[in-house]
C-alpha cells in the first residue's frame, strides 16, 4: 500500500501518549508499505523530524510559528480564533500554508489511502478527494472537553471548556461522517461514536506497548514511594496531580507519613510548581530521557485522572514493567484490565487512598498484581501485533 499519513503536532520525540502510539504503528507499517509522513507542528530548536527520512519513503514536515502553550501569546491567538466554528485544536494548526502544501503534494502524488491522525488535521484533509480516508482517533475529544467543563471551578475556564466542548462535538460528527473508516483505541470510544455513526464504519485498534523495552527491573523499588508519569503540559495530567495532592495524599499520610511521590513528565506549569513548593513529599522531575528507572523504584504507580479519553499508555508501560497500578476508572478507561486482578480501580479520594495504602503495606499484593499485569500486555499487546491489525483495516478499506 501507498499510505499518506497526516499528523498535526509532530511525531518525534515520541514523548506523549499519542506520539508514542503513532510512532510505533508507523514504524511497523513502514516495514511493509510505502509511507509518506506529512506533519505540521510548532517550530523548535534541535528538530529531529528530518531523521524520519531513515524510516519512511517520504517526509514532509512544516515547522510553524505557534505561540508557547499557556502563554499570553496563546491567549491572544485563542481570542482571535474564538468565534470560528472550528475548535481550537483544529484552528491552531490548520493554517493556509499547511493546506496549500498538502494539496500541492496531492497534485503530484497519488496514494491508496490517507490517514488523518487525531482530529486536529481534519481541517486540511481534502474530503472531496476520491482517495479513501481513515480517521485515527486516539480520544473522543469532545468527551475530554466535557469533563473539563464538569470539574472546572474557575468561571472563565468553565465557559471556555463548554464552548470548546460544543464546537469539538460538532467537528467530530462532521469529519467522522465524511471518513471512509474511523479507528478508535477502545470499545468505550467506539460506543461513543456509534451514537452518530454506523458501527460497521468503526474499528477498534488496541493500545500497544514495547514489551522488550519496558521490562521488570528487580531490586530497584524504594519503600513507600509512588510514581506518576505523563506530559505535564497536558491539562488532564495536571488536574490529576492537583486532585491527588489536595484530596488523596493527606488521607494516605494519615497512615503512611513517609510516603513520597515523583511526578515524571515534561513542562510542569508554574501553578503546579507553586502548589508543590509547600508539599515536600512530592517531587517534579520535568523532562527525563528514560522513565523506566522512575517506574522501577516506585512501590506503586498512580493514575488519578478525572479527565481523559482514549486509553492511557502510561498504564500499559507500568504494567509491562510489572508495577502495581492504582487508577481511577477514567484513567483506565478503555483498557482490558480487571480490578483486583491486574490493577486496582478507585474513584473516591477515600477509596483511592485506601488502595494505595493497601499496596504500600503488602509487598505480596504488589508482586501479584504486577506479575499479572506483565502477562496481560506481553501476551496480547505488543506493537507488531497492533500494527498488523492496523494494516488489515487499511487493506479492508481499499477492498471496499
Amino acid at each position: 500500500m501507498k499510505i499518506l499519513w497526516v499528523k498535526a503536532g509532530g511525531l518525534v520525540p515520541p514523548d506523549t501518549g499519542g506520539k508514542i502510539r503513532s510512532y510505533n504503528i508507523l514504524r511497523e507499517l513502514a516495514r511493509e508499505h510505502s509511507v509518506t509522513f506529512f506533519s505540521f507542528y510548532a517550530a523548535h530548536p534541535s528538530d529531529s523530524h528530518p531523521t524520519l527520512k531513515n524510516f519512511f519513503e517520504r517526509v514532509v514536515c512544516l515547522p510553524l510559528s505557534l505561540p508557547v502553550p499557556k502563554s499570553r501569546a496563546e491567549i491572544v491567538d485563542y481570542g482571535i480564533r474564538l468565534l470560528s466554528s472550528q475548535p481550537y485544536l483544529i484552528t491552531k494548526y490548520c493554517r493556509s500554508k499547511v493546506n496549500d502544501e498538502l494539496r500541492a503534494l496531492l497534485q503530484h502524488e497519488t496514494y491508496d489511502v490517507i490517514v488523518c491522525d487525531f482530529l486536529s488535521p481534519a481541517g486540511i484533509i481534502p474530503w472531496e478527494s476520491r482517495t479513501p480516508k481513515v480517521v485515527f482517533t486516539h480520544n473522543v475529544e469532545a468527551v475530554i472537553w466535557r469533563r473539563h467543563y464538569e470539574v472546572a471551578t474557575n468561571p472563565l475556564w468553565k465557559a471556555i471548556s463548554w464552548w470548546e466542548w460544543r464546537k469539538t462535538a460538532a467537528a467530530e460528527k462532521r469529519y467522522l461522517r465524511l471518513a471512509d473508516r474511523v479507528l478508535t483505541v477502545s470499545d468505550t470510544d467506539r460506543d461513543s461514536f456509534a451514537t452518530f455513526l454506523d458501527p460497521r464504519k468503526i474499528t477498534v485498534i488496541p493500545t500497544g506497548v514495547d514489551v522488550d523495552y519496558f521490562q521488570p527491573l528487580p531490586g530497584a523499588e524504594i519503600p513507600d514511594s509512588l510514581v506518576f508519569t505523563g506530559s505535564m503540559d497536558w491539562l488532564p495530567n495536571e488536574d490529576a496531580i492537583f486532585y491527588f495532592v489536595e484530596a488523596i495524599l493527606p488521607l494516605i499520610k494519615q497512615q503512611h507519613p513517609s510516603v513520597s511521590l515523583e511526578v515524571v513528565g515534561r513542562n510542569p506549569s508554574r501553578k503546579l510548581e507553586a502548589l508543590l513548593e509547600a508539599e515536600k513529599s512530592v517531587r517534579l522531575t520535568g523532562w527525563v530521557e528514560d522513565i523506566r528507572p522512575f517506574l522501577a523504584r516506585g512501590s506503586a504507580c498512580i493514575v488519578p485522572l478525572r479527565i481523559g479519553g482514549g486509553t492511557r499508555l502510561k498504564i500499559f508501560e507500568a504494567m509491562a514493567m510489572g508495577r502495581a497500578v492504582v487508577s481511577t476508572t477514567v484513567g483506565a478507561e478503555g483498557l482490558p484490565v480487571q480490578n483486583a486482578e491486574n490493577i486496582l480501580l478507585a474513584d473516591t479520594p477515600k477509596d483511592f487512598a485506601a488502595s494505595v495504602v493497601s499496596l504500600l503495606r503488602n509487598s505480596d499484593q504488589r508482586r501479584r498484581l504486577g506479575a499479572a499485569a506483565r502477562r496481560l500486555v506481553q501476551e496480547n499487546y505488543s506493537w507488531p501485533k497492533v500494527a498488523e491489525s492496523f494494516s488489515r483495516v487499511l487493506q479492508d478499506v481499499l477492498g471496499r
